[in-house]
């Protein structure tokens, strides 16, 4: 049997795994060390199964991702996520869906220090749900603006969907993180169009909050000095050179630690639940990283993404139609599949691809992000949707679900605008 049809016996039976319900990281563990014990012997699957947990674990870039994580805890814990909404309800809720638009804000505010869609979503609906829901905001409206915005987590920098990209392609982090900012605000204005729209066509859609004063709008701006300050020192930082992604993740957390503290928000039991949040959402992400390596290992030896690359690369066919295919696949993915899980299966065989067509890398990654973001949202699987229930439990799934298409519209435009001028995406990074 050859090489490459014991890589394509080895995609099956992992998607049969995933469908049987056996976790992802495990999944790609077993079966590519099922694979290389079947090409190159079994010794040598149990060599790279034991060295590979071991320099996965003690990874210098790696160490980016509980860093970040643990910052967007400890700004959970202190309060920041209700300081920028009561920042941009104060200055929009007065407008006729400004409650929805104040939401999107203040989940791309969130974003900014957080690094994850779940967490911004999960957050975000705490806080805004309530409020829209006693200013008699249509559940569609309402629900589907917190579960879009959520999605900004994973493209708003500093994102570990970026981390793990960088990680998985050997790209500049730093690069990932300065490419996403353009993009990041472009989709929060076109979900903020997508308010103003559908208030405009039905105003009861999304009805006049409350008018406050010039000297209290001013004064809600207070609230936000900490998001700014932290996001400024990250971000700059990195776009300066003056510090790595994973030193810029330390200061970060470290910042937000000592913002908790000042705010007198961060309890020894509150300390130790961060802590205890970020080991569980790290443990997760290693143990995928750790069975994509494996995974990685059996499909390179297979041959599987060289072999891919050189079929499309000798098609006579527009480079975007392959493009819009490889979209598509992921859409579809994401209607079944976690993001992170599409990202480190997906990537090893499709980068190749995208390297032989000649696309930037860096320009990609933000594209893959985005469409990522539709499957975070996307039926029948759409995880921000169920951890918004969890905020509006009486709210009907199918309310929620037809309250979020007019946003994945809106995120199928911002990746054509992307293709169409990549220069969205790539302008920071080349300019850094």
């Amino acid at each position: 049997m050859s090489p490459q049809l014991i890589g394509i016996i080895g995609i099956i039976l992992m998607f049969g795994l995933l469908a049987m319900r056996l976790y992802i990281g495990i999944a790609m563990a077993v079966v590519g060390f099922i694979g290389l014990g079947a090409i190159v012997g079994f010794e040598a699957g149990v060599n790279i199964l034991g060295v590979t947990p071991m320099a996965e674990g003690s990874s210098y870039t790696l160490s980016v991702i509980p860093l970040f994580v643990l910052m967007g805890q400890f700004s959970f814990i202190s309060g920041i996520s209700t300081d920028i909404y009561k920042s941009v309800y104060s200055w929009f809720g007065h407008l006729r869906g400004g409650l929805a638009m104040a939401t999107i804000m203040a989940c791309s505010g969130f974003a900014a220090i957080c690094g994850s869609s779940l967490a911004t979503g999960a957050t975000m609906g705490m806080v805004a749900i309530p409020e829209m829901n006693r200013y008699d905001y249509d559940p569609r409206l309402s629900t589907g603006c917190v579960a879009a915005g959520g999605t900004l987590g994973i493209l708003i920098p500093p994102s570990i969907g970026f981390v793990i990209y960088g990680i998985l392609t050997e790209q500049s982090i730093g690069k990932l993180f300065m490419a996403g900012i353009l993009p990041g605000l472009l989709l929060t204005a076109i979900f903020l169009a997508v308010i103003w729209f559908r208030c405009w066509l039905n105003p009861d859609f999304g009805p006049c909050g409350p008018t406050t004063s010039w000297s209290h709008k001013f004064k809600s701006l207070g609230g936000t000095w900490g998001m700014m300050l932290l996001f400024a020192l990250v971000m700059g930082g990195i776009y300066l050179g003056w510090f790595t992604p994973t030193e810029a993740a330390g200061i970060g957390a470290f910042g937000a630690f000592v913002f908790a503290l000042l705010k007198k928000k961060l309890t020894f039991r509150g300390l130790l639940d961060a802590l205890a949040e970020t080991g569980r959402t790290t443990a997760m992400i290693f143990l995928i990283i750790i069975g994509a390596n494996i995974f990685s290992s059996f499909l390179g030896i297979a041959r599987i993404p060289m072999q891919l690359a050189d079929l499309i690369a000798g098609l006579e066919v527009n480079r975007y139609l392959i493009l819009t295919a490889i979209v598509l696949i992921f859409v579809v993915l994401g209607c079944v599949m976690d993001a992170y899980a599409i990202m480190i299966l997906t990537v090893p065989i499709i980068f190749p691809v995208v390297q032989a067509m000649q696309f930037d890398p860096i320009w990609f990654g933000v594209l893959m992000v985005i469409v990522l973001e539709i499957g975070l949202i996307t039926p029948p699987v759409g995880l921000n949707v169920f951890v918004l229930k969890a905020a509006a439990p009486n709210v009907p799934m199918g309310t929620v679900f037809r309250g979020i298409w007019p946003f994945m519209m809106a995120g199928i435009a911002a990746i054509v605008l992307i293709a169409v001028f990549p220069e969205i995406a790539t302008y920071i990074p080349n300019h850094m």
